[in-house]
């Protein structure tokens, strides 16, 4: 049953948001005339495809939800209307196809490109308004503290105590850890997992006088070989407003942005090891999980892999969208394109490393599954 819930839970979260983006591209490239081959949710072999009558257009289903695209003729340079590089109109239909990718002008093709991405981000924002109005918020100022000679049995036991062993108190408003501004409580508990593994400075607003606290012990945990700071209090709750939903957020959504790029940075720089990486296979485990805590939990995850969705396209990796944005990018500065047999090589190139990255990835995902 638990194997149920998260094969069928994490197919229609995947599904949704592969389905969010791929129309992202497919909507801008149907008002900028271009000709669309396909429309694919999903990889591999099609289980249902039909070809639409009115545009010729081909809509598909297919069998790995792992990813999707829109197929349009002259993506990787080619129909671009240079000379030379048609080919033979009799055998090629889109030789002389005016509506071709490739002929289009450099910012229709840059918007096309970017869409998808910006669906991603803008309908995790959107989603995440719905969510923050749904839950408890909070503002950041400390109510609550956790018995720390029981943290690994007790987190979320109420146990008040006048003071903090790391010198906080009951009333202090944290305004910054280790330098960060702090505007949500979000942001401290992710401030204090990501610094709190060592002693950190923590500014406060105590009795209207801004105190700073040197060098704050919290508790720790370790994960994956990897070990995070935990944060050993809680915070007031507030009464919610339309303007403290919108501002908690966008806080939240900025936040998640925030985690995706500082988590890429901490893999390069070795502080992450490729053990604290999930690819599908552990992000369905854990969409899974979230199943089973309830729909305000698999909504929360939805929201967060979608921006992280968005954000990620968006890096400059051959085979992802941010490299062809960039490529574009270039072309709107320079006025010259890029070799369609260079663009080609290097997406190819670049789909081969990503996709022995994911393989790599997937049989970390499962062998820790089963051990």
């Amino acid at each position: 049953m638990n194997t149920f819930i998260t094969v069928v839970s994490s197919v229609l979260v995947f599904g949704f948001l592969i389905f969010i983006h791929e129309f992202g591209h497919y909507i801008t490239a149907r008002i900028f005339h271009v000709t669309i081959e396909e429309f694919s949710i999903g990889m591999g072999p099609r289980l249902i495809s039909w070809v639409s009558k009115k545009t010729g257009i081909r809509y598909s289903i297919s069998l790995l939800p792992i990813g999707g695209f829109v197929s349009m003729p002259g993506e990787n340079g080619e129909y671009n209307g240079e000379s030379g590089e048609e080919g033979d109109e009799e055998s090629d239909p889109y030789a002389s196809d005016p509506n071709t990718f490739g002929k289009k002008p450099a910012w229709q093709r840059f918007i096309i490109t970017a869409a998808g991405a910006a669906v991603n981000i803008t309908a995790g924002f959107l989603a995440m308004v719905l969510y923050t109005s749904l839950v408890t918020i909070g503002n950041n100022t400390v109510t609550l503290f956790v018995d720390k000679d029981t943290m690994s049995e007790s987190i979320g036991t109420e146990v008040t105590v006048s003071s903090s062993d790391s010198g906080l108190m009951l009333g202090d408003e944290i305004i910054r850890i280790g330098g960060k501004r702090i505007y949500i409580p979000d942001e401290i508990q992710y401030e204090i997992m990501r610094k709190g593994n060592k002693p950190v400075d923590i500014t406060v607003l105590r009795n209207g006088e801004e105190i700073t606290l040197k060098d704050v012990v919290f508790p720790t945990s370790t994960e994956s070989d990897q070990t995070f700071g935990v944060m050993d209090f809680k915070v007031k709750a507030v009464k919610k407003t339309p303007w403290r939903v919108i501002r908690h957020s966008w806080c939240k959504s900025t936040l998640i942005v925030r985690m995706c790029w500082e988590s890429l940075y901490d893999l390069i720089t070795g502080r992450y090891t490729l053990a604290a990486v999930s690819g599908p296979v552990g992000i369905s485990t854990a969409i899974g999980s979230a199943a089973k805590a309830g729909f305000l939990s698999v909504f929360y995850i939805t929201v967060l892999i979608s921006i992280n969705l968005g954000i990620m396209n968006l890096l400059p990796i051959p085979a992802l969208d941010g490299a062809r944005v960039l490529t574009i990018l270039i072309e709107m500065i320079t006025k010259k394109k890029l070799p369609p047999k260079v663009e080609g090589a290097i997406n190819g190139i670049g789909l081969i490393l990503l996709l022995a990255l994911s393989a790599v990835i997937m049989v970390k995902d499962i062998l820790q599954l089963i051990f």
